[in-house]
């Protein structure tokens, strides 16, 4: 049933807030520019405890012995719907989404202090968004005033973005399928990406290339701003202009990945404009590459999330000493950061419905051990930009490789598939 994971995930979190009342909004729209709205986006909580796609819309759980899902969402409008299309209204929406009960989104504030009044704590995003900060706070108010009645406000406001992070960095079943899906249209863009790459195109028309066949294969459009670098532009690490033209000779380093129900993809692939790496471009792209497989190698249950940093941030090193980029002690290069102007970001990151995805990746001073179900990124680089002591063959060079991967049982699973050895990127790339 549609609505089964979601109901799960309610029930998970009403077990968590005990006699206890969590208001999760959705996101607003967005004004673009006069009457023109930004694409709409769901809120990734609500998205995460609902499915429910619409705008103005709040899921209220109810705790303790009668537990309850609620859903406050635009009424039915036929005639809004001529203009912007169909709406679910509450009633359709709570059968269709497994809610307890639905009501009009103009019952919120009526409604609420009531369903506050005498419960022990209030569970809200606190900081999320001022406007529903001060909304809830009115309500606290107003139950308040409510004191010679007998009412109760709640005696203590937790956050709940700990308890919600805690459910989103383990993916259930239905995420995982969905992740695995994105993951393979992402697939999909990039290899169509490498087949149209020639001299003289603009870094803008290999995006067009991904944006195509994202949005032909299903998904709703590109997870992130993505990044479409030629050649020295490879070394600016959020560079997203994409207008510049592709040279030969050079390499050209794509960071896409799409959005598809909600969950997003992260996909890097470095490879040659012209199909062909040169010798220096195939010597660092050789120790990227290693340093991924190292890192990959390093993720399992009961490892702590920086372990597989560290281990691709060894090979790393060592290949750049072989490049003539560093002198030293590989221990001592590592210790006091000599690597920084070359490798200045951590090899990953959560994921999930975000592409920076919920979750904490230290406890207190302990990094956060893996187990099964998490997902993230390995992302190991080397952006050579050019300087007096930097040989001037390598001047230029930014190569960053990236897969998602689920923690297993048993190790890792790498869901990306996109080609990324040498071999295999000069063979799809071929033109006889």
């Amino acid at each position: 049933m549609k609505h089964g994971p979601f109901s799960n995930r309610r029930q998970a979190l009403l077990d968590r807030i005990g006699d206890g009342v969590a208001i999760i909004p959705t996101a607003p729209e967005r004004v673009r520019n006069r009457d023109s709205h930004h694409p709409y986006r769901f809120d990734s909580y609500f998205w995460y405890l609902s499915g429910f796609p619409e705008p103005e819309a709040v899921l209220v759980l109810v705790g303790g012995k009668e537990p309850k899902s609620i859903l406050f969402c635009r009424d039915k409008n036929e005639e809004r719907e001529i203009w912007d299309g169909f709406r679910y209204g509450p009633q359709t929406a709570r059968d269709a989404f497994g809610f307890d009960e639905a009501y009009p989104f103009a019952d919120l504030d009526h409604r609420l202090p009531e369903l506050i009044a005498n419960r022990q704590a209030l569970w809200h995003t606190l900081g999320h968004d001022a406007d529903w900060d001060s909304r809830l706070l009115a309500a606290l108010n107003a139950v308040r005033a409510q004191a010679r009645a007998g009412k109760q406000a709640p005696g203590e406001i937790r956050d709940l973005r700990g308890a919600l992070d805690r459910m989103r960095l383990v993916k259930d079943a239905h995420e995982m399928a969905v992740m695995r899906r994105a993951a393979a249209i992402a697939d999909a863009g990039h290899v169509r990406a490498m087949r149209a790459s020639r001299p003289g195109l603009a870094e803008y028309e290999l995006e067009a290339e991904l944006s195509y066949e994202f949005r032909k294969r299903g998904a709703d459009g590109h997870a992130y701003s993505p990044i479409v670098a030629g050649g020295a532009n490879a070394c600016v690490l959020h560079y997203v202009e994409n207008r510049n033209l592709l040279a030969d000779n050079a390499l050209v380093l794509i960071d896409a990945g799409c959005e598809l129900e909600g969950y997003a993809s992260d996909i890097t692939r470095t490879f040659p404009v012209n199909g062909r790496f040169t010798g220096a471009q195939r010597d660092a792209y050789e120790i990227v590459l290693a340093a991924q497989r190292a890192a990959i190698d390093a993720i399992h249950p009961g490892a702590t999330f920086v372990a597989y940093h560290d281990a691709a941030l060894r090979v790393l090193v060592q290949g750049m000493a072989d490049l003539g980029l560093l002198a030293g002690d590989i221990d001592g290069l590592i210790e006091r950061e000599a690597y920084k102007p070359y490798y200045m970001h951590r090899t990953g990151h959560w994921l999930g419905l975000d592409v920076h995805d919920a979750g904490d990746y230290k406890t207190g001073e302990d990094w956060v051990t893996l187990a099964p179900g998490m997902s993230l990124t390995v992302e190991p680089g080397l952006y050579i930009r050019p300087a007096a002591n930097v040989p001037e063959h390598l001047h230029g060079i930014g190569i960053r490789i990236e897969d998602d991967v689920f923690v297993t049982e048993a190790g890792c699973e790498v869901y990306t598939a996109a080609p990324k050895t040498i071999a295999d990127i000069e063979e799809i790339m071929r033109r006889d």
